[in-house]
């Protein structure tokens, strides 16, 4: 009789583990979703096109054949096939970025928080590099050249420069269809509303002055 107790008591418990497992939450794939009570239906990601409405080209995208416009301060250019670019790419989990460089241009310190990437030089040679998280900080770095990748785990930071005298290509896959991007400087000076600036001069050892020179700066870049 014990022994019957003991294995019904074993069985409930495997049977609970079992539904937990089943029942964990999906992945995220967006910042955040804000409940609507009044709703019987929700969403984490993108709803979902008609599948009569579906055409070929819904799974087509040409964006990344064309260089993007590097005249800028950082001298770089990201162009995204995320699924807001191509719609066909929703739920299944990937994603690409094209990154043109200028001459010396930087595509600057920046993570990724819902996927890890793969970048592939196609052109040119660049340093890169992701930091590990606390307590280590961990600098990664090397030179890859055209035909060479390297991985960047997720939510990571990590950064590219281009140190030749031509321009340079790369090509990132990521593992998300909505992967994120938050670069650092412009999240932390030039966020809306902006930071109160005690926490940057203590955070970043800098005085208030510069820290509202760079929120001024960063603001502007955002906006």
């Amino acid at each position: 009789m014990a022994s019957n107790a003991i294995l019904s008591l074993l069985l409930a418990i495997l049977s609970l583990a079992s539904y937990h497992t089943i029942a964990t939450d999906p992945g995220i794939l967006q910042d955040f979703c804000v409940a609507d009570n009044s709703s019987t239906s929700f969403v984490n990601g993108n709803l979902c096109k008609n599948p009569s409405l579906v055409t070929a080209d819904d799974f087509f995208y040409a964006g990344l054949a064309r260089a993007g416009n590097t005249t800028n301060q950082l001298g770089s250019v990201v162009t995204p096939a995320f699924v807001q670019q191509f719609p066909g790419a929703n739920t299944l989990g990937n994603s690409m970025a094209r990154i043109d460089f200028a001459p010396y241009g930087v595509n600057p310190p920046h993570t990724h928080p819902r996927a890890s990437e793969i970048l592939t030089v196609l052109k040119g040679e660049l340093i890169v590099g992701f930091v590990t998280s606390n307590p280590d900080y961990k600098l990664f770095t090397k030179i890859i050249h055209e035909g060479e990748m390297y991985v960047f785990p997720q939510g990571l930071v990590h950064f590219q420069i281009n140190i030749g005298k031509n321009n340079a290509v790369a090509l990132a896959a990521l593992s998300s269809q909505n992967p994120g991007v938050v670069r650092v400087a412009n999240a932390a000076f030039g966020s809306n509303p902006s930071i109160i600036p005690i926490v940057l001069e203590k955070a970043f050892q800098l005085d208030e002055n510069i820290v509202r020179m760079l929120q001024a700066k960063f603001s502007a870049v955002n906006n």
